[in-house]
């Protein structure tokens, strides 16, 4: 059986600790019992675990060797702000397909109400990121930076920064994507009602590149997912965990 993955709260030396709601889900509801393996995430790095004292309030591991774990794609989403609950679930996804980084962005078409909330929820948005995290075995959760305005956002580095845009016809996504096959990219969604032309310009005149997921409209947190998928398909690495069947043939 695959082990459950933490990430940890405190980490000194060859110990690490889960307190707060993570120690109590792991008491309460898992009933976990001393001398039990987990893999924890202490200092960046996946180590075995083994429980050494329960609290209801806190759970201790004794660290023990490393464990191989694949790192996160070297990509920033920068994703403009609509409805939380979609929001939510698209840093959920985007967070399980391996995003380093999401920024999420206040637009001309953001809602105004949701605009004035987002600096409120970013700390809702971290914990649904670390808990999907440890559920697909991640590292480290993405940093979710606090809402920043377009003009800010445009402005962030990368070795290739691209927009999805639904007005663009000649570029997909995996064309733009095979230009920059190894450096950092930054990947920029519209809101609900997409990017004005204005907006558009600005990423032009900021040296973004346009391109499109096809012809089919998608919501905002689906283009996000599905732009993640393509991306990680052109870069998926081999697991050299994994070790093809030998032939049996001299």
């Amino acid at each position: 059986m695959t082990r459950r993955r933490w990430i940890a709260d405190e980490v000194s030396g060859s110990r690490a600790a889960l307190t707060g709601a993570h120690a109590e889900h792991l008491s309460r509801v898992l009933r976990v019992r001393s001398g039990q393996e987990f893999e924890i995430v202490a200092g960046g790095e996946v180590r075995r675990g083994r429980v050494a004292a329960i609290d209801e309030s806190r759970v201790e591991f004794e660290l023990g060797d490393a464990i191989f774990s694949a790192a996160s794609l070297p990509v920033t989403l920068a994703l403009s702000i609509f409805k939380f609950d979609r929001m939510e679930w698209a840093i959920e996804k985007c967070t399980e397909l391996g995003a380093a980084r999401i920024v999420p962005v206040i637009t001309r078409r953001t809602d105004s109400h949701l605009a004035a909330a987002a600096p409120k929820r970013v700390q809702r948005w971290q914990r649904i990121a670390r808990e999907a995290a440890e559920q697909s075995r991640r590292s480290s959760p993405p940093e979710i930076s606090q809402p920043t305005e377009l003009k800010e956002a445009v402005a962030l580095p990368g070795s290739s920064r691209i927009v999805l845009a639904e007005v663009e016809e000649q570029v997909m996504l995996k064309d733009a994507l095979q230009r920059d096959r190894f450096g950092d990219i930054i990947l920029a969604f519209g809101p609900e009602g997409g990017w004005t032309d204005a907006e558009l310009q600005l990423f032009r005149q900021a040296g973004w590149a346009c391109a499109s997921l096809g012809r089919t409209l998608l919501r905002a947190e689906t283009a996000a997912i599905a732009a993640l998928a393509v991306l990680l398909a052109e870069r998926q690495e081999p697991n050299p965990a994994h070790k093809p069947p030998q032939s049996g043939l001299a």
